[in-house]
């Protein structure tokens, strides 16, 4: 169910002061009215945060530039690193 966002149509009550959610299914009407105090209300627009995908923020460069150091598995227990500080190698002896 997406969470909405909403704003008074004029005066507002501590609730619907400046914006307030409600999380309806797709199938819903959007509000007419604050549910708290039943002044007009309608939907805004929301803003929303743009995320770097997984591949991205897992990539050498940020991790590194991040302050962390990324080994990956070379096999028989060996590990090389790809970025960051700490030894090259890390060998299961």
């Amino acid at each position: 169910m997406p969470l909405y966002e909403y704003e008074p149509d004029g005066e507002s009550c501590p609730f619907c002061r400046g914006r307030f959610e409600v999380l309806q299914q797709l199938s819903e009407k959007p509000l007419r009215a604050c549910p708290e105090c039943g002044k007009p209300c309608h939907r805004a627009f929301s803003r929303f945060a743009a995320v770097k995908s997984t591949k991205d923020m897992l990539s050498p460069k940020n991790l590194a530039a991040k302050g962390f150091t990324q080994y990956k598995k070379a096999g028989g227990g060996h590990y090389e690193k790809t970025c960051g500080d700490g030894p090259r190698v890390i060998k299961d002896d």
